[in-house]
């Protein structure tokens, strides 16, 4: 019996170990998407990738998904629209692409609001956003989406190039709100969320500002300058579940392959590992606190994947959650371990009394 539930309690902690600790602060390459492009949207639904949209030669309207535990690409249903520079954001599982550049000849921007769902593979399109502008992120609060600043084609006799608003979407209803716009005008930042507050860091046309909004009281407030000024980067945030909470701004212009880190807690910056290849106007992936870098300027690097392991992975401190093993497998098991162990102790008094007959 003891030995039927040593080997169930070995058989558990196989099946349960968690991944092997992966070496912080570096890179690898991954494969590479299969259409390159600049300007791409990139978003992450139960833990696949997608990449939407950009620009390569022409507007396009791609879409990819990639795997990254089997690191492949498979093609999904096309976007509606084509365009660039837009914004996504992920809400219930569904992918919202909202505004974007579509058209090189009358230079157009789009306030085009369409929403992809993963499990059908299928696209609905939505009240389009107020301000139609390109060159912005998009962020979600409390079940709520925030576009913030942006530009619109350059026209000299045009003050809105740089529109200072920021429009705010509700899924649910379907509707448009607007709120307190940032300090300064910017577009081509980086952005990302950290404790519900919003991010938005470097940019045109002041390179280096780190701008945070605050959506619960609608205010904003400065954090410490980004240490290289840039335009066109973009930035992933990791949790503090596999990796402490940290925002990365990658790439840029004329920072190319640079990676900036802050840390929310102390305000304060540092420097990852440089990026294997130069890029801007990439977009950046953030699955289980690992960043994937793809799409860029150029080419062929505009179809480079890489992949990159934050520092502190996996944390020191509390351990993440891990998938529990199937209740089914760890239920037979220990019926097979209780009826093997039966079986022994019934043959072992059975030959126990056969002895005592023949004595």
């Amino acid at each position: 019996m003891a030995f039927f539930l040593i080997f169930l309690m070995m058989f558990y902690c196989v099946v349960n170990t968690r991944p092997v600790k992966a070496a912080e602060d570096s890179w690898e390459t991954m494969a590479d998407m299969p259409t390159g492009r600049l300007g791409p949207g990139v978003a992450v639904v139960k833990g696949k990738i997608y990449v939407i949209g950009g620009m390569c030669v022409d507007f396009l309207n791609t879409n990819e998904e990639y795997d990254p535990v089997t690191d492949t690409w498979a093609t999904k249903t096309s976007m509606p629209t084509p365009r660039a520079g837009f914004a996504t954001a992920v809400y219930q599982n569904k992918i919202y692409v909202i505004g974007g550049g579509g058209d090189f000849f009358v230079d157009e921007v789009t306030g085009a609001n369409e929403v992809y769902d993963p499990l059908t593979d299928t696209w609905e399109t939505k009240t389009q956003m107020p301000t139609a502008r390109e060159f912005l992120c998009a962020n979600v609060v409390n079940g709520k989406i925030y576009l913030i600043g942006g530009s619109k084609p350059v026209n000299l006799n045009d003050p809105s190039f740089v529109p200072n608003v920021n429009e705010v979407y509700d899924p649910v209803s379907n509707s448009w709100t607007t709120k307190t716009p940032p300090p300064t005008q910017v577009s081509g930042y980086a952005s990302a969320v950290v404790d519900n507050k919003i991010f938005i860091i470097g940019g045109s046309p002041v390179g280096n500002l780190t701008q945070i909004y605050h959506p619960e009281t609608d205010t904003w407030s400065y954090g410490a300058p980004l240490p290289h000024a840039c335009w066109g980067a973009a930035a992933g945030a990791t949790t503090g579940v596999w990796a402490p909470k940290r925002i990365y701004v990658l790439g840029g212009h004329p920072t190319f392959n640079l990676n900036q880190v802050y840390d929310p807690e102390t305000d304060i910056w540092t420097m990852g590992a440089q990026m294997p290849t130069n890029r801007y106007g990439l977009g950046v992936a953030v699955v289980n606190d690992i960043l994937y870098a793809v799409g860029c300027s150029g080419s062929p690097d505009n179809k480079k994947n890489e992949r990159y392991t934050p520092f502190g992975f996996p944390v020191s401190g509390p351990t993440p959650p891990i998938e529990p093993f199937p209740t089914w497998i760890v239920a037979a098991t220990v019926i097979i371990a209780v009826v093997a162990s039966s079986l022994v102790v019934y043959f072992v008094k059975v030959k126990k009394t056969t002895r005592e007959a023949e004595k």
